[in-house]
């Protein structure tokens, strides 16, 4: 299969990012976490999400019963703080899933609030990742609203497979409904996701127009080519004709820019050379660059069409987690504020 140069630049910086190292003091893995550049193997995504059902959890003392809303079972439910970790057993994926959330301090039974949902890029195994690596915990502290961190897959594409797992249903249908019936979800909704989840933040938007009042992107996937998805699934042990077949146009946030009208949008990403947020001999980052050209083409687009963007193009900087956490503490006031 030929590879695209975004995606053959894209896994090179993954790559070099997993041998790094030196890491920024602004980074915050867990000595368990798995790192978010783990090299692709043959092994399917959703074939690798079964965690353990048997594993112990420890239930909150909120009262809340473990039901199955929208099709969704709460397996385990475990509770430190804000903190919520959740085991999910999604017919929409047929398998077991993780799902984080952030409850508001101010949280009780019974209580409403409007949601949140940040998602996760590519090329991780395990949970998700905003929590551990991103600190959405410390940015989000005095957020009045549910933050929901969803996994969604090696290289799932935030998208129902033609054959395979049903992520778009899985987050916007399954998980919705347990969010806003277990926990007191609204339906005032925003998104924003890094990577391969700002592709999913800006498509999942697009489609769904009225669904989220603001979108934000952090070095997104936000003008994708079907070279670039065929080569990442590949590389996930995929078939990628199984994903899309002709329809890349559906979801591809610059073709679908027009519905994106009517609410604000962020974007941002770095040129790929080193920044202020990476260490002394980080390298030049190739898959960045090629993601701001993708960000420069999608913007153009937007404000062409008449969307409510706002780009922060913001130079040197690579594909890194020091600088998604900056612009998730940056673009939250614009999240927030279409919430309220």
């Amino acid at each position: 299969m030929t590879r695209s140069p975004l995606a053959a630049l894209l896994l090179a910086a993954l790559t070099a990012t997993a041998c790094a190292t030196t890491q920024p003091q602004s980074e915050r893995p867990t000595a368990t976490a798995q790192p978010r550049s783990e090299r692709p193997t043959a092994t399917a995504p959703f074939q690798s999400q079964r965690p353990d059902a048997t594993a112990a959890a420890t239930r909150p003392s909120s009262g809340v019963p473990s039901t199955r809303p929208g099709g969704l079972a709460v397996l385990d439910e475990e509770r430190a703080g804000r903190l919520v970790r959740l085991t999910v057993d999604s017919p929409a994926l047929k398998a077991t899933a993780k799902v984080e959330l952030l409850l508001p301090t101010a949280w009780r039974p019974g209580t409403r609030w409007p949601v949140l949902y940040l998602l996760d890029g590519c090329c991780r195994r395990g949970g998700p990742a905003w929590v551990s690596d991103g600190r959405a915990d410390e940015v989000t502290r005095d957020a009045k609203a549910i933050v929901v961190m969803p996994e969604a897959g090696y290289a799932g594409f935030y998208s129902d497979w033609l054959e395979g797992p049903q992520w778009e249903t899985f987050h916007l249908t399954e998980l919705r409904h347990l969010v806003e019936r277990r926990y007191g979800g609204t339906g005032r909704r925003a998104i924003a996701g890094l990577s391969m989840g700002g592709f999913g933040a800006l498509s999942y938007a697009a489609r769904h127009p009225g669904m989220f009042r603001a979108a934000a992107s952090f070095s997104g996937l936000v003008n994708v080519s079907r070279e670039d998805v065929e080569y990442l699934t590949d590389q996930s042990g995929d078939d990628p004709g199984k994903l899309w077949g002709d329809g890349v146009a559906e979801h591809n946030p610059t073709a679908l820019v027009r519905q994106l009208r009517g609410i604000p949008v962020h974007v941002s990403c770095g040129n790929g050379e080193p920044g202020p947020l990476d260490a002394g001999n980080t390298p030049r980052d190739g898959g960045e660059a090629f993601i701001e050209a993708e960000n420069r083409a999608f913007v153009r687009a937007a404000e062409a069409a008449g969307v409510k963007v706002t780009a922060n193009l913001y130079g040197p900087g690579t594909h890194r987690w020091p600088y998604w956490t900056r612009e998730l503490e940056r673009a939250l006031p614009m999240l927030l504020g279409s919430l309220s």
